[in-house]
């Protein structure tokens, strides 16, 4: 067994291979996300384009995001849509919602790479599936309200004619910048071959977790862990705020909240700081679309942006005093699945694919 000394030695190695696998785990997720634009984007633009019904709306923004495994896609492509008039904004706002719940597949699928070791598994299932859970409670309380009294779409309309000629810009992205030339690489490579692209994905996903852990493990004992603890994510305040502030820079909730996974998994962060930082996320991918309606100057995509914006604000208003549920409910569903090695990808082809298309299927 190593000594503390050698330990830290190893410090600096460690740090670099962090920084190497934690860039390859940055390709992995945006090769994920290419591979299933490819064979996703036409459907998901074919659903959306068909829907009239707010109640399968909800369950089209949730397979649409699942399949294009990004929500700012979704939710551009309903922009776009609203601002040409074949959807009006009632009947877009359903689907911005369903996004919310699509867009948490990604960090729910990099949980699974955990699956073998079973504490790691437990830490990691919980920190992506909390956010599954607070979506879910979100929208199973405001789709009603919001459907029965059309809240949302007056109050975003209000917000849209006031801001709409403030005028937006577009962020720096420094992660698809840095990670462009490889995946562009792999796409230019395998672009004709989707699921083979797929494939590469996972494998570096599932390598690049497996090596961030291992170097997250070494890099605690110089104490690490007190700094997450003590400064990052010392109180709920400061944990959403880096959930948004890092979804604005990374314009993607997706990898902000897949980026806490492995820090679960080495028990780094615990469930109930991971909680606010998601919702930070949450937030922070609905400010990067709401800056991009505002540069195009469409009202009516600035509309959107503002419902999708004011749909979050209201969830976290209304389960913060009672975020011990989602919580529980992640911790729970964990121990379901350490149980049986099966019951993660069911939940994952269920509620992400199966149940959203059987409702698309029976109420269209």
């Amino acid at each position: 067994m190593k000594s503390r000394k050698e330990i830290l030695n190893l410090t600096p190695v460690r740090l670099l291979q962090l920084i190497l696998f934690l860039y390859l785990f940055l390709v992995s997720i945006a090769l994920m996300g290419a591979s299933m634009k490819m064979f996703g984007k036409g459907f998901a633009e074919a659903l959306i384009t068909n829907t009239s019904n707010p109640f399968v709306g909800l369950f089209i923004g949730i397979l649409a995001t699942s399949l294009i495994q990004s929500s700012s896609s979704t939710t551009s492509i309903v922009v776009g849509m609203v601002g040409c008039g074949a959807l009006n904004v009632v009947n877009a706002i359903p689907i911005v919602m369903g996004a919310n719940i699509g867009t948490s597949v990604t960090n729910t699928l990099v949980s699974i790479a955990h699956v073998n070791r079973s504490n790691e598994f437990h830490r990691s299932f919980s920190a992506s599936t909390v956010h599954d859970f607070f979506n879910i409670m979100a929208v199973i309380i405001i789709f009603p309200l919001q459907y029965s009294f059309d809240f949302l779409d007056k109050m975003a309309i209000f917000l849209g004619n006031k801001f709409v000629n403030v005028g937006g810009q577009e962020f720096f992205n420094p992660i698809k910048t840095a990670t462009k030339p490889l995946v562009t690489f792999f796409t230019n490579w395998m672009g004709d071959y989707p699921w083979i692209l797929l494939i590469i994905a996972l494998l570096i996903l599932f390598l690049s977790l497996k090596q961030i852990v291992n170097a997250l493990r070494v890099l605690v004992v110089k104490k690490a862990e007190k700094w997450f603890d003590k400064v990052l994510f010392k109180n709920a305040v400061r944990a959403f705020t880096v959930g948004l502030l890092l979804t604005v820079l990374a314009q993607s909730s997706s990898i902000t909240t897949s980026l806490i996974v492995p820090m679960a998994g080495a028990g780094i962060l615990t469930l109930e700081q991971i909680f606010p930082y998601t919702l930070g996320a949450n937030i922070g991918t609905t400010v990067t679309a709401m800056l991009a309606a505002l540069a195009i100057a469409n009202v009516n995509g600035v509309v959107v942006a503002f419902a999708h914006l004011l749909f979050n604000i209201s969830g976290i208003v209304i389960i913060w005093p009672f975020r011990k549920a989602p919580i529980f409910l992640a911790r729970k569903l964990s121990d379901v699945a350490v149980r049986s090695k099966l019951f993660p990808f069911l939940y994952i082809i269920v509620v992400f694919f199966i149940l959203p298309l059987t409702m698309i299927l029976l109420f269209r």
